[in-house]
């Protein structure tokens, strides 16, 4: 799993969407999530820290993870399936840890709220980041292939053995 961040909120410049735009630590690789036009909302008023005069919904679970002494350790976005993402909020009480399944954009709006951390699956990142640094992908891929292209057999058998026991 890679942490990565909220970044923002954007527009699909066609079809005028909200997409929620996560970032790795290194700001390599974006993960833009199509999201409804509530839960846009609720991740600007969260990225703002507006205070609703009273709770909306995303502050209502906050206010009752608090009341009942419930952490909420960490929301995983964990499967891409046919264009839709899904995620799970990781709640812990005492020693006990249940995860609840979520939609991405409201687990990204209460993570705002409690600090959470938001991790993404690999597989997730693979399968639907985009590249924001294109001139570092390629200085790695360059610097790999140069690895690689000067790799001797022999320098495999002095660093993992020849595999007898």
């Amino acid at each position: 799993m890679i942490e990565m961040r909220v970044a923002g909120i954007a527009l699909d410049a066609i079809t005028r969407s909200p997409i929620v735009l996560l970032k790795d630590s290194s700001d390599r690789r974006a993960l833009p999530i199509y999201i409804g036009q509530e839960q846009a909302r609720a991740i600007a008023g969260a990225i703002e820290s507006q205070k609703p005069p009273r709770p909306l919904t995303h502050d209502l679970i906050v206010n009752i993870l608090e009341t009942w002494n419930l952490t909420l350790e960490k929301v995983i976005i964990h499967s891409l399936q046919k264009d839709t993402f899904y995620a799970a909020l990781v709640v812990k009480q005492g020693e006990t840890t249940k995860e609840i399944d979520s939609r991405p954009s409201d687990a990204i709006a209460i993570a705002l709220r409690t600090n959470t951390p938001i991790w993404v699956m690999e597989e997730v990142i693979a399968d639907a980041s985009i590249p924001v640094d294109r001139d570092a992908d390629e200085a790695e891929q360059q610097a790999f292939r140069e690895f690689v292209s000067n790799l001797r057999p022999e320098d495999l058998i002095k660093r993992f053995g020849n595999g007898e026991s």
